[in-house]
């Protein structure tokens, strides 16, 4: 058996054909839906880029217990399960962060893996001297903006673009091996995360008429621009979009040619979405996480099911994706994967879970039965919640650093947890998720919480425009809330930060 996993980052569902858009150019990804089974109520687990990662390997959420990191020396990883159990692994990516510190230890858990450099103001290419940055990227710091306008210099043709070396790479592995056994494909693309930078020839499918500022990188925070130019940046994510539309053919394509649908799973995927100005937002990470960014397109094809061109309906999750793929491999699932096998969802929709939880850490927990969102926001706004707050680590890195010396001050060698294999953590105080130096923001921002608890019927409300009031319908949300943080052994701090401690009570007496 064979798999190929193809992993994006912030692909938006409402804008892909196969979930209701009728105006991008996205003919392969439609192609896609035509050939595998659409999932309609796949939801994010833990935000946003590495702990999405983290859930991919282990099966379980983990915003509960940490921020954005490594992986711990007590996770199970699936690429390196499927690896020690004879099963080739291979990673194909240009996803920069996982060579930052906070992402460090993931690509070393693959058989074998390659990276295309240049995404997003990663220091690939070296120039020294003055160039011209767009001024609304003055608030990137300085390098992080200037260092992508430096590597877009050596990107200008579509063959020398991060996307395209790394789909080169993951199809120069399926025409080296389409004949082979036991391997695992992940072909995972930074695109169509921000900056919307493209070629031409991927602009030109939506025209329009613009002569205001050069605007594809949007800062993450409340919409100031015109109404133009949030309808240009919609347009650039859009053509960024089609390529990534361009490159899903080219597997299909390797598909067709060696009859892979025979003995290979295909998974199409995205750790999160993108907000581009709806809610008055930019971004994913500082407002709450409305279903643009949370509930996010999934197609898998199975060979053994042979079922294609059709919907599934059940909850599903990223956590899901790790035990899916080793029991496709017929191998033993860890105790500590919390994730659902979907070979049932595949076969016929069966319900595996009637409720998801997901969220960041230190900002709302949320839950969703497929119907209601309810995002529960810590009581006393961030100032308590930084006090109710701590990473459990042993790995003790946020997205490009370590932690500083003054967060390490107060630390504490502590109890680990039950997936934790009998082995201590550190326990280090700290409100603040991380912090983004570069950019002068902090996570979680002081008014993330301005509007409290929010429920959403998404039956009335697909958009979640109008929060409603319900208090049985609240009191049910929070009660499986609290059942589903107490399976994921949740630190007891963050029953006390959400105000939750009376249905934790009230669990344990049940």
């Amino acid at each position: 058996m064979k798999a190929i996993m193809v992993m994006y980052d912030s692909l938006n569902r409402h804008m892909l054909p196969a979930y209701g858009c009728d105006w991008t150019h996205a003919p392969n990804f439609q192609r896609l839906a035509e050939k595998s089974l659409t999932f309609d109520n796949c939801y994010v687990g833990s935000m946003p880029c590495m702990p999405a990662r983290r859930e991919l390997h282990t099966g379980r959420l983990n915003f509960l217990h940490r921020s954005w990191g490594p992986l711990e020396p007590f996770d199970d990883s699936m690429p390196k399960l499927l690896h020690k159990n004879g099963i080739h692994s291979h990673l194909v990516t240009d996803h920069w962060h996982y060579w930052d510190e906070g992402g460090a230890n993931y690509h070393t858990k693959y058989s074998t893996h390659s990276f295309s450099r240049g995404q997003e103001g990663e220091g690939w290419m070296g120039v020294v001297g003055d160039i011209d940055i767009p001024d609304h990227l003055d608030g990137k710091g300085g390098f992080w903006g200037r260092q992508e306008y430096v590597n877009r210099q050596f990107m200008q043709e579509e063959v020398n673009q991060p996307q395209a070396k790394t789909f080169h790479n993951g199809l120069e592995f399926i025409e080296l091996n389409h004949s082979e056994d036991n391997w695992f494909l992940q072909i995972e693309t930074f695109d169509p995360h921000e900056p919307f930078f493209t070629s031409a020839n991927y602009k030109e499918f939506y025209p329009h008429e613009y002569d205001g500022p050069d605007f594809d990188w949007p800062n993450y925070h409340p919409v100031s621009e015109t109404r133009e130019q949030i309808e240009h940046c919609r347009y650039e994510y859009a053509a960024l979009l089609s390529m990534c539309d361009n490159y899903i053919g080219k597997v299909l394509d390797m598909m067709d040619k060696y009859n892979l649908w025979e003995d290979t799973m295909l998974i199409v995927n995205t750790d999160h979405g993108f907000i581009l100005g709806e809610h008055e937002w930019w971004g994913k990470m500082f407002m709450p996480y409305y279903n643009e960014i949370a509930n996010t397109p999934l197609f898998i094809w199975d060979p053994r099911a042979q079922v294609k061109g059709e919907r599934r309906s059940s909850l599903v999750q990223t956590i899901d994706l790790a035990p899916t793929l080793l029991e496709y491999f017929d191998l033993e699932i860890p105790k500590d994967i919390q994730g659902k096998v979907l070979k049932d969802v595949i076969m016929s929709d069966k319900t595996e879970r009637d409720y998801a939880l997901f969220g960041q850490h230190g900002g709302h927990v949320c839950i969703t039965d497929g119907r209601y969102v309810y995002m529960r926001a810590p009581q006393g706004g961030v100032i308590e919640n930084r006090k109710n707050l701590n990473n459990y680590t042993l790995m003790p890195a946020h997205s490009k650093n370590p932690f500083p010396i003054d967060e390490l001050e107060n630390m504490e060698l502590v109890d680990g947890f039950e997936f934790t294999k009998g082995v201590k953590v550190l326990k280090v105080a700290g409100g603040k998720s991380f912090t983004f130096k570069e950019i002068n923001m902090e996570f979680p921002p002081v008014d993330l919480f301005e509007e409290g608890n929010m429920l959403f019927d998404l039956e009335s409300d697909k958009k979640q425009l109008s929060p409603i009031t319900d208090e049985d319908i609240e009191d049910r949300m929070c009660f499986h809330m609290v059942r589903l943080m107490k399976d994921n052994d949740s630190p007891m701090e963050q029953y006390t930060r959400l105000g939750l401690e009376e249905y934790f009570t009230k669990i344990l007496d049940d």
